[in-house]
């Protein structure tokens, strides 16, 4: 599990406009839909083709937990998908990301400051480029290390340089320790 990509994932999804379908048998018939067979789909949920046709036909109600924690990612991350462009578009490019995390952060500064890392509660917007940053590199696959250090200087540049204005001589922010990540657009 991705606790940065899900969190982006989360963000984006808060701004669809109709609830995705719910049933088992409602998500398999958008499935099938969306990717042009049953076979397609049984092969990407790791059932048989009889199964996703069981499913569709509302024979089988009720699917095992790891099928529907399967099925229900597979139809959100494919829902509204002109919704999620247009979210992360106005994101990127004038609304900007907020981001809400608890985390144990500390920095690199020269000798003599108090760089000692420190538990923070942080409720931070950051500028359209760090959302964009975040975007396209979720969007190209990026491991969850690289989505945190994107963050981390994120934070740097509005939390503690506040955009230029202080710790002009700040090398590195430390991001670790996360107990709650939340992105908000």
């Amino acid at each position: 599990m991705s606790l940065f990509g899900d969190g982006l994932e989360a963000a984006v999804q808060k701004a669809f406009t109709r609830p995705a379908p719910k049933s088992a048998g409602a998500q398999m018939r958008y499935l099938v839909k969306q990717l042009k067979g049953t076979k397609a789909v049984a092969q990407m949920l790791r059932v048989s083709q009889r199964t996703v046709e069981r499913y569709v036909k509302d024979q089988i109600k009720k699917p095992r937990p790891d099928l529907a924690a399967r099925l229900e990612r597979e139809v959100k991350k494919r829902w509204q998908p002109q919704i999620r462009a247009k979210a992360k578009a106005k994101a990127a490019s004038t609304g900007g990301i907020v981001i809400d995390t608890r985390a144990r952060m500390g920095y690199t500064a020269p000798i003599g400051s108090t760089d000692q890392d420190r538990i923070r509660h942080l409720t931070v917007a950051l500028p359209p480029v760090y959302a964009a940053r975040l975007f396209e590199a979720q969007e190209q696959g990026a491991s969850d290390a690289r989505l945190q250090e994107i963050a981390a200087e994120a934070l740097k540049e509005v939390y503690f340089q506040d955009g230029g204005r202080r710790a002009g001589s700040l090398e590195e922010v430390r991001f670790t320790d996360i107990e709650h990540l939340e992105f908000e657009l």
